[in-house]
């Protein structure tokens, strides 16, 4: 006798985009033995029948279901790919409209084998945007996203940012006189968390003293005394 498998569904809706206009069916199965699957589509029904297991100990067993469909499909726009835990389908709907398929059947019947697949579920109004591709594509698609390695970013680095002419050389041909600001804001102690012009932070890493940070700059420059 077989036994009905486990058929996980998940949908998309688009009344202008037909590729986004979908069904997503796992037949959650593993170790179908190829040669004994037996899989028909129809714009009305699928029907599906395979051996499970391995052969040689003997740890096999029969699986086959068929149902009739909320809506028509369209078989020629579908695809399909076996592995070795399931049987996974991409099925087009035919008419093309914004609102979900109510239910995946036909009737309207409890059936404890078909479920949600709550890992390609989207909400109705939450699908925009939403990827439509299969696992394979997606995957893909995720490893050539630019921005994804932190290389390449614009900005990130701070020579050449975008918007701050000169920050990457500080005082080049083009920049900012550091010198020159320094001066027009007091000394170091105007940057609040530089102390010292030689350092960052209290005292510097680079030799200035332990003054306080209001420091108003540099003393003025003293008259040489005359020689007697």
């Amino acid at each position: 006798m077989s036994v009905h498998p486990e058929v996980l569904w998940a949908q998309r809706s688009s009344e202008s985009d037909e590729t986004k206009n979908i069904l997503y069916l796992t037949i959650n199965l593993p170790d179908i033995q190829e040669n004994s699957l037996k899989y028909t589509l129809e714009p009305t029904k699928i029907a599906f029948e395979a051996t499970s297991g391995n052969e040689k100990t003997g740890h096999e067993k029969k699986y086959a279901f068929s149902l009739d469909f909320y809506s028509e499909i369209v078989p020629e726009k579908s695809s399909k790919r076996l592995s070795s835990r399931s049987l996974y389908l991409v099925l087009r709907k035919k008419d093309q409209q914004a609102e979900y398929w109510p239910r995946l059947t036909k009737d309207k019947v409890k059936n404890a084998y078909i479920k949600t697949d709550f890992s390609k579920w989207v909400d109705e109004d939450e699908q925009d945007g939403q990827e439509t591709k299969d696992d394979a594509d997606l995957e893909d698609a995720m490893g050539g996203m630019p921005g994804m390695g932190m290389p390449g970013m614009p900005g990130m680095g701070m020579p050449g940012m975008p918007g701050m002419p000169g920050m990457g050389g500080m005082g080049g041909p083009g920049g900012m006189d550091f010198e020159k600001m320094m001066a027009e804001m007091g000394g170091a102690g105007g940057l609040g968390g530089m102390g010292g012009a030689g350092g960052f932070g209290a005292g510097g890493s680079g030799g200035g003293d332990d003054d306080d940070s209001d420091d108003d700059g540099p003393p003025p420059l003293e008259d040489a005394e005359a020689p007697k």
